[in-house]
């Protein structure tokens, strides 16, 4: 199949709207952000979903600020934002470089939250924020939002711990101790299969 099957776009302006979105709609309806992988797998016919709940839009999604010495990043931050983000080269340039690894048509549209919530195995950002000591923020509609390390977010290949109707909406990054620093570095084999590996060391 080279062509997308028929769906609705669904374009809610709040956390709110769009766990109500995914809840009343079910396994029909599936959230949609850079939309890199989603919609090429629904291009081959490896994935159909009639409804595509498009947060873009939602402002908590879009924030990159810094908090007591963290990196907040929002879910539907793109690759290319937080690559050129002067707030993360100035304290977390290992994060702009292991961005500009991510591929260039991916890092252009595909968003941070996206790549992590498809969980794909050889994905740059979930290995390099597990050695940094990133967690993930989650919430579901106005419950109080959970934070998760990397290591519990990803259950599996494809696989995440976001419950019915829970978006992922941020990731934190801590600012890296004095003496410290982070390597990291792609292994890939005609695209895949590939191996990601981060490093983090401290004096």
């Amino acid at each position: 199949m080279t062509t997308l099957p028929p769906f609705e776009l669904h374009r809610p302006e709040s956390v709110e709207d769009a766990s109500r979105l995914l809840e009343e709609l079910g396994d029909d309806a599936v959230v949609y952000s850079g939309g890199t992988e989603l919609l090429l797998v629904m291009k081959m016919g490896f994935a159909d979903y009639p409804h595509l709940v498009d947060v873009k839009r939602i402002t908590e999604l879009r924030r990159l600020d810094v908090s007591d010495g963290v990196l907040e990043v929002g879910a539907a931050v793109t690759h290319r934002e937080v690559e050129r983000s002067p707030l993360v080269g100035e304290r977390w340039a290992a994060l702009a470089s292991m961005e500009r690894n991510v591929g260039l048509r991916v890092r252009s549209m595909g968003s941070i939250g996206g790549n992590l919530c498809f969980a794909d195995p050889h994905s740059d950002p979930a290995t390099f924020l597990l050695a940094a000591g990133g967690t993930l923020v989650c919430r579901r509609g106005s419950e109080p939002r959970r934070e998760l390390p990397v290591e519990s977010f990803v259950q599996g290949p494809y696989q995440t711990a976001l419950g019915p109707g829970e978006l992922l909406t941020a990731v934190r990054v801590p600012a890296p101790p004095p003496g410290s620093g982070i390597a990291h570095e792609k292994i890939s084999f005609h695209e895949r299969p590939a191996v990601t590996v981060s490093c983090f060391a401290r004096v």
